[in-house]
């Protein structure tokens, strides 16, 4: 499933800073989940054997059925948690993109007044992927504490440290890639090596034709992945070279 860091020095220090907030957060989520993403942790440190067996842990997932969420379903699972995958369902999703996340057994929510934010957005030529990304997991922080889970789990891949597993409202947020100090490669293997790298989002699409100075907030956003490591040389100016020919 994942393979330990060995003495790679940059994931190894966000690895033992996770395991401080890690402890952050204990008493919230109970000690089985805690010993568990422990044991994790140590894993993908030391290559630490434990036990995989399923604990009574349930725990949502923030679920798009991209690359990133896809491998962290399989992970959390795989480590013995009881997972919901929860799938925002927005108005530019293909029917492809809704099928796929139905056959990992997606939840499926709705985000009132979503497009005329965006669009809102747009006319004034300020980026939509921050004001999307914060009314999805709007949503999904919803249907978490209506149904009574204390994690939210995320694929994000970008935040790392005190801020890759952290308390927000009700629920304790887990950004699980940033938690292992995972990399778009890593993940790009574990859900078996086939990955498009172009961005698939037709507003965003729609945001660069009505205003082509906004491609520069997606090029800094891949540039910030860059410097954080989690995309390599490659993949980032495969990314940047799709943005610019939009």
């Amino acid at each position: 499933m994942i393979k330990a860091v060995n003495e790679d020095p940059i994931k190894r220090y966000r690895l033992e800073y996770n395991l401080k907030a890690l402890e952050r957060v204990k008493a919230l989520i109970g000690e089985k989940a805690y010993s568990r993403l422990r044991a994790l942790l140590e894993y993908r440190l030391q290559g630490k054997e434990f036990e995989r067996s399923s604990i009574d842990v349930t725990m949502a997932l923030a679920f798009s059925g991209g690359s990133d969420s896809r491998a962290a379903l399989s992970i959390l699972k795989w480590a013995g948690f009881n997972v919901v995958p929860v799938t925002v369902k927005l108005p530019q999703m293909s029917e492809r993109v809704v099928k796929i996340a139905a056959s990992f057994g997606a939840v499926f929510v709705d985000v009132p007044g979503y497009l005329e934010s965006i669009h809102k957005q747009i006319e004034k030529k300020a980026p939509i992927c921050g004001r999307c990304h914060s009314m999805v997991m709007e949503a999904v922080e919803r249907y978490t504490v209506e149904n009574g889970m204390k994690i939210l789990a995320t694929g994000d891949l970008l935040s790392s440290g005190l801020i890759s597993i952290y308390e927000k409202g009700e629920v304790v947020t887990l950004n699980l890639p940033a938690f292992l100090a995972l990399d778009k490669a890593e993940i790009i293997d574990l859900i078996g090596g086939a990955y498009d790298l172009t961005f698939g989002c037709p507003l965003l699409w729609e945001a660069f034709r009505t205003a082509p100075i906004l491609k520069r907030f997606s090029v800094q956003r891949v540039l910030r992945e860059l410097r954080a490591r989690a995309l390599n040389p490659e993949i980032a100016e495969a990314l940047i070279l799709d943005i610019l020919h939009r």
